[in-house]
């Protein structure tokens, strides 16, 4: 039997023992999908929403070009990308995951690089964002502002490793017209006449980019609720199946061998399902916590198979292959893992013990308050900014596919 045949079967046997499962625990499965809605109502809406929004009106003025020339003596000698890439990545560790996929997927489909500099980008511009790395993994669920900073630091270093790792990728690659472009000190004047050329070449007036900048953000958006939910009840079934406990025993030798508490295994297996329970289950842990800062970090870099597969779905419209970016979620896992390792005594340990004015009056303070204070406000005011928005774009998905028609 060929291996295509095999595929097709072990799909089907596992599309209806999934649906069999949820069938037969209906109370379970509903929990789970309300708790994967409610992430996505509350939190991930929301904060994503303006920053899909204005990344596109961004694209469309041209002010993304401008940026990429400034930026272009940096991105292309250290990451092998374009300048581009610089916008793409501030807007990734700003907004977190999938915003990087989506701004490089439209990137490529607009051409401003190539396919494998877009699989170089995406690679190293997927992280947490630091709102949900401050305001819910550190304040949230371990109830310690201060790890906020560990934990960032560590996910963010491992981003930048990635990118230098990445830089070597697709080296041999014939098809890089843009490899052998002569990099020269960035000129205002280049930059800004690409910004006036890219916006006079843009047809469609404001209020028609505009429009289409939040029928395209909600649409993606929809797209992310719907692997949120999904994963969170697959995650409530595997659990339900003791097939996660199946899978957790090979991982507790792993972690055995590397010196690390096994009873942080079953957390691990739900991480790499779904980030935000994984994180929860973790701080929940008896183990010691250089132990579960170390899972803590490798959990947020590989970013659970829900992120991976809205990735994937975002990447779909593309030529951009999905197989180096799942190989470098697992590499920033790794990266991530040591450094926090690394840097747990200079930046958790020696900050408990001095709490003299030495140091920086914003750490003295645990000044991620200010992310636990977003957060709630964030969690309060989210469900009114989705139905706002969801109106929104029902009335111009509305206007344009069905008023359209019927005159």
């Amino acid at each position: 039997m060929s291996l295509s045949k095999l595929k097709t079967i072990f799909l089907a046997v596992f599309i209806v023992g999934l649906t069999l499962a949820i069938i037969l625990n209906p109370k379970e499965s509903l929990e789970a999908s309300i708790r994967g809605l409610t992430i996505w109502w509350e939190v991930v809406f929301p904060s994503l929403l303006p920053f899909f929004i204005v990344s596109e009106l961004l694209i469309g003025f041209g002010v993304v070009k401008f940026i990429g020339v400034l930026l272009e003596p940096l991105m292309r000698p250290i990451f092998r990308v374009p300048g581009v890439g610089g916008f793409v990545w501030a807007m990734g560790m700003a907004s977190g995951n999938p915003a990087g996929a989506k701004l490089t997927a439209r990137l490529r489909i607009e051409k401003q690089i190539t396919a494998i500099q877009a699989e170089r980008l995406v690679s190293f511009t997927s992280s947490s964002n630091p709102l949900f790395i401050f305001g819910a993994v550190a304040v949230g669920f371990f109830n310690n502002a201060s790890l906020g900073i560990l934990l960032a630091a560590a996910h963010y270093l491992g981003n930048l490793c990635v990118g230098l790792t990445m830089r070597f990728y697709g080296g041999s690659e014939k098809t890089q017209t843009f490899e052998k472009k002569n990099i020269s000190f960035p000129s205002i004047k280049v930059a800004f006449r690409e910004l006036h050329s890219t916006r006079i070449s843009e047809s469609r007036p404001i209020g028609k980019m505009l429009g289409d900048a939040v029928v395209s953000s909600i649409q993606t958006l929809l797209m992310i609720g719907g692997f949120i939910i999904l994963f969170s009840v697959f995650n409530k079934v595997l659990a339900l199946m003791q097939i996660t406990d199946m899978i957790a025993s090979v991982f507790t030798v792993i972690l055995a061998l590397l010196h690390i508490a096994t009873d942080l295994s079953r957390p691990l297996i739900a991480g790499i399902f779904e980030i935000t329970l994984g994180n929860q289950l973790v701080s929940e842990s008896t183990a010691d916590l250089l132990d579960k800062v170390m899972i803590a970090s490798f959990i947020l870099a590989f970013g659970g198979l829900s992120i991976q597969a809205q990735v994937a779905s975002i990447l779909a419209d593309t030529d951009i292959r999905f197989k180096p970016f799942f190989s470098a979620r697992i590499l920033q896992g790794i990266y991530s893992s040591i450094f926090a390792f690394l840097l747990f005594k200079p930046l958790y340990l020696n900050l408990q013990s001095n709490q003299s004015t030495e140091l920086p009056v914003f750490i003295i303070s645990n000044s991620p308050d200010w992310a636990k204070a977003y957060w709630e406000t964030l969690i309060q005011i989210g469900p009114l900014i989705t139905i706002l928005s969801l109106i929104i774009y029902i009335y111009l998905y509305g206007k344009r596919n069905v008023f359209t028609k019927t005159n």
